[in-house]
């Protein structure tokens, strides 16, 4: 399964629309306002919650938590690395881990050393835009949702540098 994951820029808070590979909207992700650390959620195109993400603040390093229907399902945490970006996930759905290139482009999530999506942001578009490809028996919500996480560590300070300058 292929995804276009594109961030609206023009919004005063964090806000993505996720389209499929025929370019037919399929989630949008909605940021809450005036809040501390981020807290955002993943709709389906019936407006019906998927995923609710959470900052956990306090932490040396950047740590989310995952919620479906209320229930916690999975922890991310962020490694410390020099130079490639890594991500340790306990899920509901077992172990995953994520593997990023030096400048934060271009990542790999994987499950039991099995590449089961690949992440690469686009380099020459206006908004942060990610094209995401998913092993099809992973469930795209969890995947899309960790990818979100992606742009709020590595891109926010862009993000909100330039979503501050309208």
């Amino acid at each position: 399964m292929r995804y276009q994951v594109r961030q609206h820029i023009f919004s005063f808070r964090d806000r993505f629309t996720i389209k499929d590979e025929y370019d037919q909207p399929q989630y949008v992700v909605e940021g809450k306002f005036f809040t501390v650390g981020n807290k955002l959620t993943l709709f389906n195109v019936k407006g019906e919650e998927e995923i609710y993400i959470e900052q956990k603040l306090l932490r040396f390093l950047p740590e989310y938590y995952f919620y479906k229907k209320g229930k916690h399902i999975a922890t991310i945490k962020k490694e410390f690395t020099f130079f490639k970006p890594k991500f340790h996930i306990d899920s509901i759905k077992g172990k995953y881990e994520i593997q990023g290139s030096v400048l934060a482009h271009d990542f790999q999530i994987l499950n039991h050393q099995e590449v089961v999506c690949t992440i690469s942001k686009r380099w020459f578009s206006f908004a942060d835009t990610y094209g995401v490809e998913i092993k099809e028996d992973e469930d795209p919500s969890f995947m899309l949702a960790l990818v979100i996480i992606l742009d709020q560590v590595y891109h926010e300070e862009t993000n909100h540098s330039t979503n501050h300058s309208s």
